[in-house]
């Protein structure tokens, strides 16, 4: 199966979960970043907010131990914005919500992990998007490359094996829903 047959079946199985489900896999997948190392002993974390169904991280914003950092399309790449609870927001490209673009920026080296959303991944942590490539280019770049990033799914959408192209990095981390594992899958090297 190609990326793109996958990438819609994947997505239609993500929007056909009820609120409730939604909801509760989404908190088991905080409640897993909150008990993993690399998420607790880190300062500067670059996240998302939820979009067409993606697990919500929202509930994890709101502690203010963190800097945050959220992403604007801009052209053909994502450029990094701190935002904080009561920060006022837009609707930007696609419909993603971000902040705004008078918001101070992040630098690359003041980021210590990057939360990646994926609508699939698979066991050596290859990562399935939206096919834009805007995480392809990011974590290409010199600056992003060695960051310490987690692959953020739902369970179902965790598989044996993704079609890859040439480009396509490994994350270093993956994080799902999956009750059995307190650690949320995470996959050490």
């Amino acid at each position: 199966m190609d990326k793109v047959d996958l990438r819609r079946i994947l997505l239609k199985q993500r929007q056909s979960l009820s609120v409730t489900q939604w909801r509760e896999k989404s908190d088991r997948i905080c409640q897993h970043l909150q008990q993993s190392p690399v998420f607790t002993q880190a300062q500067t974390i670059l996240a998302y907010f939820s979009f067409r169904q993606e697990p919500d991280l929202s509930p994890l914003f709101k502690n203010t131990n963190y800097n945050w950092g959220f992403p604007r399309c801009v052209g053909k790449s994502l450029q990094w914005h701190t935002w904080k609870p009561g920060d006022s927001l837009q609707v930007g490209t696609y419909g993603i919500t971000e902040p705004h673009a008078h918001t101070p920026s992040i630098e690359p080296g003041e980021v210590d992990l990057i939360l990646v959303p994926c609508v699939a991944a698979d066991y050596d942590r290859y990562r399935l998007g939206y096919g834009g490539g805007y995480y392809d280019r990011l974590l290409s770049s010199p600056h992003y490359a060695h960051k310490p990033t987690i692959g953020i799914m739902f369970d179902f959408a965790y598989l044996s094996q993704i079609p890859r192209e040439t480009w396509d990095k490994p994350l270093k981390y993956i994080v799902t829903d999956n009750p059995h594992y307190l650690t949320g899958k995470m996959r050490n090297d």
